[in-house]
């Protein structure tokens, strides 16, 4: 089956936050998809060609076969596979031992294995730096201006 959902829990998965999630999705091997992908929660598992953008609430994982280019914005991101693009993580990437992330990734943690390849850009946040909002800037008037 190509996409499929599911109502029961994955625990093949080691790690107990990716465990307690529930498995909103599967892309397999047999399915090329181009566009927008949008998940509330849960997990996403992708071992296919996908193209265009993602939004995840929960965790995405790129299995060995899975090609991604696309945007990315999630929680939690694992890759297996080929990914091209931007990654915006809020809590953690991490590159498995055979996966390849080309591209523009910002997330407060980063893990690549040994085995893994990252080229492209790291935006990381100071640990501890609390959060700021860009807000616009108004030009205070100079004296004698109106």
């Amino acid at each position: 089956m190509a996409f499929s959902i599911s109502k029961s829990k994955s625990h093949s998965h080691p790690r107990t936050e990716i465990a307690d999630q529930e498995t909103v999705g599967f892309l397999e091997p047999s399915v090329d998809l181009e566009g927008k992908l949008n998940f509330s929660a849960g997990i996403l598992r992708v071992n296919s060609h996908v193209k265009g953008e993602i939004r995840c609430a929960g965790t995405i994982v790129v299995g060995e076969e899975g090609e991604i280019e696309a945007d990315i914005e999630t929680k939690a991101i694992s890759i297996a596979g080929k990914l091209k693009g931007s990654i915006h993580a809020t809590e953690r990437i991490e590159i498995k031992a055979h996966g390849v992330v080309l591209g523009e990734i910002d997330t407060p943690c980063l893990i690549v294995e040994p085995g893994g390849y990252f080229s492209g850009a790291c935006h990381m946040p100071t640990p501890g730096a609390p959060v700021t909002l860009v807000a616009e800037v108004v030009p205070e008037p100079r004296v004698g201006q109106t």
